[in-house]
């Protein structure tokens, strides 16, 4: 779908609350009234800048700081750089080749190019038709890959990767004035930018021609307090008032506290660090957990509050105690849900997020979140090891003291979520099992939700054998961004061919389905997890799905029980590496470190599904713009009312 139809808007502001629409009322007037402040690309613009008088760049690093990063991950970092030297990165699952002089505006998946000129707030930057895919045009232009290349000039003193940096900003900076062009349409891409620019002055510290691209630069200054400019008049609010903002607050006080320059820079800082503050309170509960229940988005927002808190204590204007205590709960949330390979589980939306980038982009990245987690706040007796990455040890140097109060042992029920891991305990390869019963997603949008009330993910010895879909896209394929998300592409129970929750939009929901954990208990090698969800309220029969899920030493049995006789299909999708001999309601599975057998409830019909377009069937997403078929088995037919039926999966040591 290349734009937004009026229905979308129409089912948009249902969702906004009086206050919300007077918000956004004024916004839309100020976007309005801001059109006269708009520099054009190539406009002799007259911008008068209330700067300070003395310009200085404060939180340096530590010397033999690059001494620290092992040799190993130094060599990883020269290796990327050199790459990106060379023009090639993947990037959201593109491989590009642009990168020596990259088209800020053009999106290389459909070769459209937006116009650099036109007033921001006039681009619909909805619009595939105008400015291509956006999530390809927005990455580049968060200045991960120049961060990269400023940690390889860190670790070699090699001027040709500083010079190649200076080369894109200075372009960039020249390309993107103020409000014209797509670059100015989002918040999150601002706030994540200062991030950026303030880590490549700081590694760059050392580099003879520093002060002469930041310090000394009309550009550069232009461009950071525009940014900061823009962010403290547009902010994200209402039922947008997720990640987003997050982002944006912890931009702005990044880039006030890094670059204090200017006359507002004060207010900003305490302006974003009040806001960062509150919405990070907002955005997570009270376990920890990110209340998007979008794993990857849980991650994002922890980064961005890690870097934003640690830029505010090294300024000398620390944030609260309290809100160092609900991060240090963030990164304990994330140690304590990964498997014995440090993968997370795949729940919600995930489009690989990043906010510093120092190390090569890896898509089991959540080792090297640890890592920094461990730098910046500390590691608690139970966490996981996890490598030294560039990032933790470089980010860890402006570390001054991690002792905070954690829990004594490994969480694995997180009530308040809705979030359980069910791990086996024996001295056989680890059994894994997350189990969702909690809110669907954050706000009255939920919009990185999927429906996956009362689905499980599996895996054995770190191999997805019960898979979670994953993502694949956000833009462009509207088709398979609703597959995705559906029902049916999830380990649950589809009733009567409706979904759990209603989609509006690729990021609105209009109905989202309530799930409850009945009962958690861990008796020894013995784990229960009984929970329902009433997402099936709305249609002409209401229903109430109830899943039981018991893991007992290596045999997990998944009892399913409707409160009243529907037509349903149960999903079982299997990972990529597992195979599958299905004899009418018995499966053999292999993968290649294991096997297993499932008994599949005799009542229903099976059938095996690979890879189908004609309805989209078996497709899992290993990372954001890439899909790989997988085997799905269904089982259709009729469940009887109060007469449960049941799957057991026997794994074999």
């Amino acid at each position: 779908m290349s734009r937004q139809p009026l229905g979308w808007y129409v089912r948009r502001l249902r969702r906004m609350s009086p206050t919300e629409l007077v918000w956004r009322t004024r916004d839309h007037a100020r976007r309005t009234a801001w059109a006269y402040q708009q520099v054009r690309p190539g406009q002799d613009a007259q911008v008068h800048l209330p700067l300070r008088k003395e310009l200085t760049f404060g939180t340096t690093l530590p010397p033999h700081t690059a001494c620290a990063v092992p040799e190993e991950v130094r060599k990883a970092v020269i290796t990327t750089a050199d790459a990106i030297m060379a023009g090639k990165l993947e990037v959201l699952g593109v491989d590009r080749t642009d990168l020596k002089a990259p088209d800020w505006f053009r999106d290389p998946t459909t070769g459209r190019r937006s116009d650099p000129a036109q007033y921001v707030f006039k681009l619909n930057h909805r619009n595939e038709e105008v400015v291509g895919n956006i999530k390809q045009v927005w990455e580049l232009s968060r200045h991960h890959h120049l961060t990269q290349l400023a940690a390889a000039w860190y670790l070699t003193h090699d001027d040709t990767y500083a010079e190649r940096v200076a080369d894109h900003l200075t372009d960039w900076w020249r390309s993107n004035p103020f409000l014209s062009g797509v670059h100015w349409a989002s918040g999150i891409e601002l706030g994540t930018r200062l991030i950026s620019w303030t880590w490549i002055r700081r590694l760059l510290n050392d580099w003879p021609e520093i002060t002469d691209l930041f310090e000394h630069n009309e550009l550069a200054l232009r461009q950071i307090y525009w940014h900061q400019c823009y962010l403290a008049a547009f902010q994200s609010r209402g039922s947008s008032a997720n990640n987003h903002v997050i982002a944006e607050a912890a931009g702005q006080l990044v880039g006030a506290c890094a670059f204090p320059w200017f006359g507002k820079s004060a207010r900003w800082r305490a302006d974003a660090a009040a806001l960062l503050e509150k919405e990070l309170d907002a955005n997570t509960f009270p376990s920890g957990v990110n209340r998007e229940l979008a794993t990857d988005y849980h991650r994002f927002v922890s980064e961005l509050g890690l870097y934003a808190a640690l830029e505010a204590d090294k300024a000398g204007h620390p944030l609260s105690l309290d809100t160092w205590s609900l991060l240090t709960r963030t990164v304990d949330v994330a140690a304590s849900i990964v498997d014995d390979t440090l993968r997370p589980p795949r729940q919600g939306d995930d489009d690989e997020g990043m906010v510093l980038v120092l190390d090569p982009p890896n898509v089991h990245n959540w080792s090297a979140f640890l890592s920094l987690g461990a730098a910046v706040v500390g590691r608690a007796p139970w966490w996981p090891e996890t490598p030294a990455t560039a990032t933790s040890v470089i980010v860890g140097s402006l570390v001054e003291g991690t002792q905070r109060n954690r829990p004594a042992d490994r969480p694995e029920h997180f009530e308040d979520a809705g979030l359980t891991i069910l791990r086996s305990r024996d001295a056989g390869p680890e059994i894994w099992c997350r189990a969702d019963a909690g809110p669907h997603g954050f706000l009255s949008i939920a919009a990185h939700a999927h429906c996956d009330a009362l689905s499980l993910e599996v895996r054995v010895g770190g191999v997805d054998i019960l898979a979670d879909p994953g993502t694949y896209c956000y833009h462009g394929e509207e088709e398979w961004r609703n597959y995705f998300r559906s029902t049916i592409a999830h380990n649950t129970v589809e009733v009567a061919g409706a979904e759990q929750s209603v989609q509006g939009g690729p990021f609105l929901w209009l109905r989202g389905a309530t799930s409850r954990v009945r009962r958690y208990a861990a008796d020894g090698d013995v784990i229960t997890w009984d929970a329902e969800h009433d997402g099936y309220q709305a249609g002409e029969t209401p229903v109430t799905h109830r899943r039981t899920a018991v893991l007992d030493h290596r045999v997990l049995r998944v009892e399913d029980h409707l409160d009243a006789t529907a037509d349903v299909r149960i999903a079982w999708h299997l990972g990529p590496e597992v195979t599958v001999e299905l004899d009418r309601a018995i499966g053999r599975l292999e993968w290649p470190t294991g096997s297993a057998v499932v008994e599949l409830p005799a009542g229903l019909t099976w059938t095996a599904h690979r890879g189908g377009d004609d309805p989209f069937l078996g497709w899992y997403s290993p990372r954001f713009g890439h899909k790989v078929p997988i085997t799905t088995l269904i089982g259709a037919g009729t469940l009887s009312a109060d007469s449960p039926v049941v799957s057991t999966f026997r794994f074999r040591s």
